[in-house]
């Protein structure tokens, strides 16, 4: 059962802690999107489950009771506390105190470690999760990279539109190119602000991203070639290159783009040919 307002703000003031703004802290108070979230993830007993941000762990108490094992990473020490209490009991429970990324484009290595030992014993990875506002973007492709398979979050409605946007559109960048080359992305509701406490200011939205990866191991250098890119993005693509060092007559001629255009303007694939084209001048 979800926990209500009151509960959250009750367990909330036993621990000495209120919402803190820098965690990027909104708790979910809706019991149908609880269970919404939880059913995103298609969760079964195999599932190796992340959670980032579980926060008094009114989400957590699903995913226990349907997946395999369940990971928790929680930033606020107070939060930590009251969930290692509250969870003790629990087998299929681990919790990292500490934040989930160990910068902007790598996760926590005890993190990183947990996927790959997931990884290493066949177990389905799974991130299930409100997600703090704070670090969204960044965690998201840095999950996809590490290899999990499927992501089910709620997240800012404009970063969900980030994630689906095509080429040439408002919120089309680095995190549309990114999220689309490494997974099918669906927008599965929108959200109002009252399913939260304290209410955001802006709507949410339910997100799921399944694996269907493009990159492989480029994924990696395949987004620092896109941010690069993209950080001209007010010039040529054919001007973009050149400033970040690149031959951009020989990389335009092996891939017959349009250099007068600009760098969002292409789609993820024709940026991934530019990609293994730069790749091949390297050799």
């Amino acid at each position: 059962m979800a926990q209500t307002k009151h509960e959250i703000q009750s367990l909330l003031s036993d621990a000495g802690s209120e919402p803190r703004h820098r965690f990027g802290q909104n708790f979910m108070i809706d019991q149908n999107l609880v269970r919404l979230v939880a059913q995103a993830g298609q969760i079964s007993a195999s599932d190796f489950v992340i959670e980032v941000g579980p926060g008094t762990g009114t989400l957590t108490e699903e995913l226990l009771a349907n997946a395999g094992q369940v990971l928790a990473v929680e930033i606020d020490r107070d939060l930590a506390a009251l969930l290692r209490n509250r969870f003790a009991g629990a087998a299929n429970f681990t919790l990292i105190e500490g934040d989930a990324l160990a910068g902007k484009h790598a996760l926590n290595p005890q993190l990183l470690d947990a996927i790959k030992q997931a990884a290493g014993q066949m177990q389905p990875r799974k991130l299930v999760a409100n997600l703090p506002y704070n670090i969204a973007s960044p965690l998201i492709i840095e999950m996809l990279i590490a290899g999990a398979d499927l992501l089910a979050f709620t997240v800012q409605k404009e970063v969900a539109h980030r994630l689906r946007a095509q080429a040439g559109t408002e919120h089309y960048g680095p995190l549309s190119v990114m999220a689309q080359s490494l997974a099918k992305v669906e927008l599965l509701r929108t959200l109002n602000p009252q399913s939260f406490w304290p209410a955001p200011t802006i709507d949410s939205a339910l997100v799921r991203l399944t694996r269907e990866d493009r990159l492989g191991d480029d994924a990696g250098p395949f987004g620092a070639f896109v941010h690069t890119l993209f950080s001209f993005r007010r010039k040529t693509l054919r001007k973009g290159l050149n400033n970040a060092g690149h031959d951009a007559h020989e990389l335009l001629d092996a891939t017959g783009l349009d250099g007068s255009k600009r760098p969002e303007e292409f789609s993820p694939e024709q940026l991934l040919a530019l990609y293994h084209a730069h790749r091949k001048t390297r050799k």
